[in-house]
C-alpha cells in the first residue's frame, strides 16, 4: 500500500512540474507568426492549467479574430444567460474575399445534376464540448485556432486555400461556464488525483446541460433552444461536408472516433457515408499512435438518431464525427489507463481536430462528391414522389402547428398552405390550422427521417431513442398519402396567428382549451385576480358547439370594469395567439352558464422540486415549459432544504423523476395530507410507493435469459430498455385530464418499464395504452406485452390531498408539444381529477 502510494505521489509531482506550454500541444515542423497572440497572453494562463471559462474564450477569440486576416467572427445570437454563441470562420485571405461566391458554388453543387469539384474548397464544421462539463474540447478549441491563425508551414497556407472551417468554440457557453467555475473553485495548489476530492464530483445539475438543464446534444433535429437555432441556421446556411462533435467520456476511458457499431447506423444513411468514415478514421489513428494515445473505434456508440450532431450531417449529404475523451473531470485523476491529466485530454482533442482538417484536405474530392451524389439521388427518390405530399394540422389549435412548421423552415424544408378544407382518412384538415409539404423537394430524405414511423430494426439497442416521429410529437393529424393539388401558396413569412377577441360584452366570454397556448391566458386570467370557470359538459351557443374545458370568464362582480376586462382580455388572447368569444346570454344547448357544471378555478401556486436524487433534465423540461412557454411562475424547491421548507405557500408541487430523504418525504406527506395536490412522474412513482403515500400495482416483465452467453448478457439485457418509442393511449375525452384534446387517441413517449395496472372503475382510467399500442420505435415483445393496456396516469385522494401520476414524460426535450397540456390540466383542474 505505501509504494502504491509512494508511486502515485510521485506521479503527481511529475505531472505537476510537466510542462504545458505550447510545446507540449503543437506541431513543432513550423514556424508561428509573432503577431498572432497566444492563448496565455490573452487569458493570463497556459491552455489547461485552469479551464477556460466562456468569458474569457470569447476575448481570445475576438483578439485572434483582430488579429488574423485568416479568420472572420461572428456573433450569432445569445444563450438564455446573455452569453454569445460565435461563429468563427476560418480559411485563407483569399478565400475569405470571396467568401460569398463559395459558399453558393457549394450550395449550387448540391441543387444541380452536375457539379466540378476539383477546384472547390471542402467545408468542414468544428464544433467543440456541447456537454459544458466535457471541457477539453473547448480549451482545445483556442489551441486549434491559434494553430491556424499562426501557423506558417506549407501545409497550412495550402489546408487554408482548400477548405473552409466553420469553427464554433464552444457549442454550450452556459454549462461550459458553470463547470469552469467549479474545476477551477475546487482545483488545489497540489493537485489531487484522488477521484474522491470534490473536484471531481459537481453539485447538482452539474455542468453537462445549458441554463433549462437540456442536454443540447439532442436538440439538432427538434431545434427548440436558442444555442441550437442559430448553430441549425449556420449549418443549412453552408451544408458542411464534414461535422465534428468534441466530447468526453468517462476517466476510465480512452478515446473513441466513429465510426460507431456498424449494425446501428440509420437505414436512411448511405453505406458510403460509413465507409468515408472510416477512411477518415484512419487519418485520427495516425495521428493518436504518433503521440502514444489509447483510442478505439466501431464500438459503444451508434448514428442512429439524427438528432445528435454526430448524426444530423448523415441526413443531410455531410458526415458527422463524434469524439470521446476519457475525461480528467477537473484537472488530473486517477484512472486504470493512469493518471489522466487536462492538457493530456485537451491534446487528443487538438490532435483529433487536426486529423479531420488533414483527412478533409486529402480526401476533398471525394467527399466534396459525395455530398453532390447524395442531393443528386435524393432528386431522384423525390421525383419518384412527384405530385405526393403529407398534409400536418389541428382544426383547433393552430399553435402546435404552426410550432411545427417552424421546425421545417429552419431546416429549409418547403411547405405550404392548405388551399380549403380537407379531408382523408377520417381526418378534418381546416385551411389556416394546417400545412402541406411536397415529397419533391431537396431535403426529402430529411422529411422522410422527420415523419416515418419505423418499427423494424437491425438492432435492438440504441445510444439514444429509437423514435421521434413530429406531428406524433406534436400531437398533429396528419397523412403522408394526399395529392399537392390540395396546396396553395408556398409559405415565405411564417407567422402565428392573431389572437383577438370576437366583441365586446356585458354578460361573459369563452375560451375553448384547444389551442396550445390557452394555459398561458388561463394563467394570466387567474394571475390578476379574475374569476374564471371550466365547463365539465359539451354545450352550444351561437351555433358553436363549445368543448369540455371550455373557460367562462364572467363580466360582473369581477375587479375589472366591463371595459377594462374587454381591453385586458383583448391583451390576454393576442399574446396567447388564441380566439375567445363574446356571449349575450347564458342559456345555451346543453349546460347553461350559470351550470354547476361549470367549476371555479384558484389560482395555481406550483413548486418543482429540485436538487440531489432528483433528475435534471426531467425538472429542467418542466422549468423551461412553465418559464418559456406558457409565462406561470414556478418555484424551485431543493431537496437540501426541503424537509424543512415552509410548503404552505403552495397549492401544487411536481415531483420530477427521482427520489429525496426521510425529512423532505415526511415534509411532503403532511402538505400532501392537508390539502397539496402532488404531481409524481416516473421514477418518483417507485418513491411514492416506497413510502405509503399510495399503493400502485405494478405489472412485472419476467425476463429469462434462455440461450445467451456470457459474452452477450450485456447486449440481452440493453435489449430490455426502452430507450425511447412512442405508444398510443386511448383517452376519455370527458375527463378533464383529457381537456383541450379533440381525439381520443393520444402519442405517449416513453423511456422507461414502469408499467401500471389499470383500475378496476373504467372511469378511473381516462389514459390507457391500446392493445397494441406500439405507433414507433422499438421496444421488446416482453416490454410490449407489460405495455398492453396499462395506465400512464392516476389521480388518487390522500386524506385532504390528492397525488396525481404520470408513468411517462409529458414534456421531453421541449419538442413533445402534443403533451404539455396533460401537466397543465393536472394543475389548473386539480380539483376536478
Amino acid at each position: 500500500m505505501r509504494f502504491i502510494l509512494c508511486v502515485i505521489t510521485l506521479c503527481c509531482l511529475s505531472l505537476q512540474a510537466q510542462t504545458t506550454d505550447l510545446s507540449y500541444y503543437l506541431p513543432q515542423n513550423t514556424t508561428y507568426d509573432s503577431k498572432i497572440p497566444t492563448p496565455e497572453s490573452v487569458i493570463g494562463h497556459q491552455v489547461g492549467e485552469w479551464h477556460i471559462t466562456h468569458d474569457r474564450l470569447v476575448s481570445y477569440m475576438q483578439i485572434l479574430a483582430k488579429s488574423s486576416d485568416r479568420i472572420h467572427i461572428e456573433n450569432r445570437g445569445k444563450t438564455f444567460e446573455g452569453r454569445p454563441l460565435l461563429l468563427l470562420t476560418i480559411t485563407s485571405p483569399e478565400n475569405h474575399s470571396d467568401i460569398e461566391n463559395i459558399r453558393t458554388t457549394h450550395i449550387s453543387a448540391t441543387e444541380n445534376n452536375s457539379a466540378n469539384v476539383d477546384n472547390m474548397p471542402i467545408v468542414v464544421y468544428q464544433g467543440f464540448s456541447i456537454h459544458g462539463n466535457e471541457a477539453s474540447g473547448s480549451n482545445a478549441a483556442m489551441l486549434v485556432a491559434y494553430y491556424l491563425a499562426a501557423a506558417q508551414s506549407e501545409d497550412v497556407k495550402n489546408l487554408l486555400d482548400n477548405t473552409i472551417i466553420l469553427f464554433d468554440p464552444a457549442y454550450n457557453p452556459d454549462g461550459l461556464q458553470r463547470f469552469a467555475y467549479w474545476a477551477n473553485t475546487n482545483k488545489s495548489k497540489h493537485l489531487n488525483p484522488d477521484p474522491n476530492d470534490r473536484e471531481y464530483d459537481e453539485v447538482w445539475p452539474g455542468g453537462r446541460t445549458n441554463h433549462y438543464w437540456f442536454d443540447m446534444n439532442r436538440d439538432w433535429l427538434p431545434v427548440q433552444l436558442p444555442e441550437s437555432k442559430v448553430r441549425i441556421e449556420s449549418f443549412h446556411k453552408w451544408l458542411p461536408n464534414i461535422l465534428t462533435d468534441h466530447h468526453e467520456m468517462g476517466t476510465n476511458s480512452t478515446f473513441f472516433f466513429q465510426p460507431g457499431i456498424p449494425s446501428r447506423t440509420h437505414p436512411l444513411t448511405p453505406k458510403l457515408n460509413q465507409q468515408l468514415t472510416k477512411s477518415i478514421g484512419n487519418y485520427h489513428t495516425k495521428a493518436l499512435d504518433k503521440i502514444g494515445s489509447l483510442y478505439y473505434t466501431e464500438e459503444n456508440f451508434d448514428d442512429f438518431y439524427y438528432g445528435k450532431g454526430s448524426t444530423f450531417p448523415d441526413i443531410n449529404g455531410g458526415i458527422g464525427i463524434l469524439f470521446e475523451q476519457g475525461s480528467s473531470r477537473g484537472h488530473i485523476q486517477e484512472s486504470v489507463n493512469g493518471i489522466i491529466t487536462f492538457p493530456f485530454t485537451i491534446r487528443n482533442q487538438f490532435t483529433a481536430a487536426l486529423s479531420t482538417l488533414e483527412a478533409g484536405k486529402n480526401m476533398r474530392k471525394d467527399i466534396l462528391q459525395y455530398q453532390h451524389d447524395f442531393y443528386k439521388n435524393a432528386r431522384t427518390e423525390a421525383s419518384k414522389e412527384n405530385g405526393k405530399a403529407i398534409i400536418f394540422g389541428d382544426e383547433k389549435d393552430a399553435a402546435k402547428t404552426f410550432h411545427l412548421a417552424e421546425v421545417l423552415k429552419r431546416h429549409q424544408i418547403e411547405f405550404h398552405e392548405l388551399k380549403s378544407d380537407f379531408k382523408t382518412n377520417g381526418k378534418q384538415f381546416k385551411k389556416g390550422y394546417s400545412y402541406v409539404i411536397p415529397k419533391n423537394q431537396k431535403n426529402t430524405r430529411l422529411i422522410n427521417a422527420m415523419f416515418e414511423k419505423r418499427t423494424t430494426f437491425q438492432d435492438s439497442l440504441f445510444y439514444d431513442v429509437s423514435a421521434w416521429t413530429f406531428p406524433l410529437a406534436f400531437g398533429l393529424d396528419y397523412a403522408d398519402d394526399v395529392s399537392t393539388t390540395i396546396a396553395g401558396v408556398k409559405v415565405e413569412d411564417l407567422q402565428m396567428k392573431t389572437g383577438s377577441v370576437s366583441s365586446k360584452s356585458n354578460y361573459a366570454y369563452l375560451m375553448e382549451w384547444h389551442e396550445y397556448y390557452a394555459p398561458k391566458a388561463l394563467s394570466a386570467i387567474l394571475g390578476s385576480g379574475l374569476r374564471a370557470k371550466v365547463g365539465m359538459s359539451q354545450f352550444k351557443t351561437n351555433g358553436k358547439i363549445y368543448d369540455y374545458g371550455t373557460i367562462l370568464i364572467p363580466v360582473q362582480n369581477q375587479n375589472k370594469s366591463p371595459e377594462d376586462l374587454y381591453a385586458f382580455l383583448q391583451k390576454v388572447a393576442k399574446d396567447s395567439h388564441l380566439q375567445m368569444d363574446a356571449v349575450t346570454t347564458g342559456l345555451t344547448e346543453g349546460i347553461d352558464l350559470g351550470s354547476n357544471q361549470f367549476s371555479a378555478l384558484t389560482q395555481p401556486k406550483v413548486a418543482i422540486i429540485v436538487g440531489e436524487g432528483i433528475r435534471s433534465y426531467d425538472a429542467g423540461e418542466i422549468w423551461h415549459v412553465f418559464d418559456q412557454r406558457y409565462d406561470m411562475p414556478i418555484t424551485k424547491l431543493d431537496t437540501r432544504n426541503l424537509g424543512r421548507t415552509d410548503l404552505s405557500r403552495y397549492n401544487t408541487i411536481i415531483v420530477p423523476s427521482g427520489s429525496m430523504d426521510k425529512r423532505a418525504t415526511d415534509n411532503l406527506k403532511k402538505w400532501t395530507e392537508n390539502g397539496g395536490t402532488l404531481i409524481a412522474y416516473r421514477n418518483a412513482l417507485n418513491w411514492l410507493d416506497r413510502n405509503d403515500f399510495l399503493k400502485l400495482e405494478f405489472k412485472k416483465t419476467k425476463l429469462v435469459a434462455e440461450d445467451i452467453s456470457y459474452e452477450e448478457r450485456s447486449d440481452f439485457r440493453g435489449a430490455q430498455v426502452i430507450g425511447g418509442a412512442i405508444f398510443e393511449a386511448k383517452q376519455d375525452r370527458s375527463h378533464p385530464i383529457n381537456f383541450g384534446y379533440k381525439n381520443d387517441r393520444i402519442a405517449l413517449f416513453r423511456n422507461n418499464t414502469i408499467f401500471l395496472k389499470p383500475d378496476k372503475q373504467s372511469y378511473n382510467n381516462p389514459l390507457q395504452y391500446t392493445k397494441n399500442p406500439l405507433l414507433s420505435g422499438y421496444v421488446s415483445k416482453q416490454n410490449l406485452d407489460s405495455l398492453s393496456l396499462s395506465v400512464p396516469f392516476k389521480a388518487n385522494r390522500f386524506k385532504s390531498g390528492k397525488i396525481i401520476t404520470f408513468t411517462d414524460n409529458t414534456n421531453f426535450r421541449a419538442f413533445w408539444y402534443g403533451t404539455n397540456k396533460l401537466l397543465m390540466n393536472a394543475i389548473f383542474f386539480r380539483e376536478e381529477l
